[in-house]
């Protein structure tokens, strides 16, 4: 049920995260006057990390294109007490196209992406999560975050 995105995939990766900003709503997510140049870069970006070892996209398939997708990156941070080889998950863009929402692919794709994780010795993984998601996430082992969060948007 869960498969390894290909190449092949981008055009409904693409699709699917569009999906996920229009989700999202409100301005940050969708501004007023969106350029679509965010979808040529972000083609590119996808065949990038199709090839990288920190990264990880697993999708399941629908009827005539993806159902759902998730995405798994891990980064090198600074080792310290509270991180003992500094190796960071994320998980970006989880997303099930609504015609296929409640049949569990969040939930197997959750899981895929978390053995990974394991198999890859990351010490914490981050998401946020929706409202609509955040019951999964949290029945998965996931809690609140230790630090607080801010951002900077240049």
């Amino acid at each position: 049920m869960v498969r390894a995105a290909t190449e092949h995939d981008i055009p409904e990766l693409v699709r699917l995260r569009a999906l996920l900003f229009d989700d999202l709503g409100g301005d940050f997510f969708n501004p007023a006057n969106p350029a679509d140049e965010w979808r040529e870069a972000l083609v590119r970006v996808f065949k990038q990390k199709l090839t990288e070892p920190d990264c990880l996209i697993l999708v399941v398939d629908g009827d005539t294109g993806l159902a759902a997708c998730g995405i798994g990156t891990i980064e090198q941070w600074f080792p310290g007490p509270h991180s003992r080889n500094g190796r960071i998950g994320h998980v970006i863009g989880m997303v099930t196209d609504p015609t296929y929402r409640r049949r569990g692919h969040n939930r197997a794709i959750m899981l895929g992406l978390l053995d990974w994780f394991r198999d890859r010795d990351a010490v914490r993984v981050d998401l946020t999560a929706s409202l609509e998601a955040e019951p999964l996430y949290r029945q998965l082992g996931f809690s609140d975050h230790p630090d607080p969060l801010l951002c900077w948007k240049p």
